[in-house]
C-alpha cells in the first residue's frame, strides 16, 4: 500500500466506541496497519473510559503528546469514539475520520440508563444521568472544519440512524454504503479513502 508522503511520520489517535476497546477489530487493523507501514509514524489507541470526562480528558492528552511528537497528527473515532473524536478536531482543526459516529449520544443514553457490562473486560458500568450531562457539553451542534472530517457511514447500522450522522457532516468529504452494520464491515478496505483525505489535509 502507497503511504503518501504528507502522512508520513504523522500521529493517529484512535478512539473506540462505548464498551468497546482497543481489542476491536477496527483497533487491531489499524495496529497491524501501522506494524506493517512504520512509515506512517506513531499510533496511540488508549482505553477511553466509561465517563466522558475522564474519556476526553485522556483523549486530549494523549493527542497533545503525539503533537509534541510530530507536526501533523489525526484522528479516528468509531461510534461514540467519532462523537469525541469530532470534538478534538474542531477545537485543534486537525484531520480526522469518523467511522459510523454518534451524533447525539446523550440523547440516546437517556434509554439505557443502569449498569452496562463491558464487551471486553466484563466489568460492570454505570450509566447515569451526569454522564449525559458531560456528553452534551462535548456536542458540535455545527461544524466549522467540515474538509477536515472524513465521515464513513453504512445505512444499515443497527444501533444509529445513520441519517443523523449525514446531516450533520453534510458540508464534510463522505463514503456512505448500503447495507453493512454498526462496526462498518470491510473497514480496512477503506484505508486508500482515508489515506487520499488525510494526504489532502496534512499535505
Amino acid at each position: 500500500m502507497f503511504i503518501p508522503a504528507s502522512v508520513q511520520n504523522s500521529g493517529c489517535l484512535y478512539l473506540h466506541g462505548f464498551l468497546s476497546s482497543p481489542a476491536s477489530e477496527k483497533a487491531q487493523q489499524m495496529m497491524a496497519l501501522y506494524q506493517e507501514h512504520p512509515e506512517l509514524g506513531s499510533l496511540s489507541t488508549p482505553f477511553v473510559h466509561f465517563s466522558p470526562t475522564e474519556a476526553m480528558a485522556l483523549a486530549e492528552s494523549q493527542l497533545l503528546e503525539l503533537k509534541e511528537k510530530h507536526d501533523k497528527v489525526w484522528l479516528v473515532g468509531s461510534s461514540l469514539g467519532g462523537f469525541y473524536a469530532t470534538w478534538l478536531a474542531e477545537k485543534y482543526e486537525v484531520p480526522a475520520v469518523l467511522i459510523n459516529p454518534a451524533v447525539r449520544p446523550f440523547d440516546l443514553f437517556r434509554h439505557y440508563l443502569g449498569e452496562h457490562k463491558h464487551y471486553h473486560n466484563g466489568e460492570t458500568y454505570l450509566l447515569e444521568a451526569h454522564h449525559l450531562d458531560e456528553l452534551e457539553a462535548l456536542h458540535c451542534a455545527d461544524i466549522t472544519h467540515p474538509k477536515n472530517l472524513l465521515l464513513l457511514l453504512q445505512t444499515a447500522d443497527e444501533t444509529l440512524d445513520y441519517r443523523h450522522a449525514a446531516e450533520l457532516y453534510r458540508q464534510c468529504p463522505a463514503w456512505v454504503e448500503g447495507g453493512g452494520t454498526h462496526s462498518f464491515d470491510g473497514f480496512i478496505d477503506r484505508v486508500p479513502q482515508m489515506l487520499g483525505h488525510l494526504s489532502r489535509c496534512l499535505g
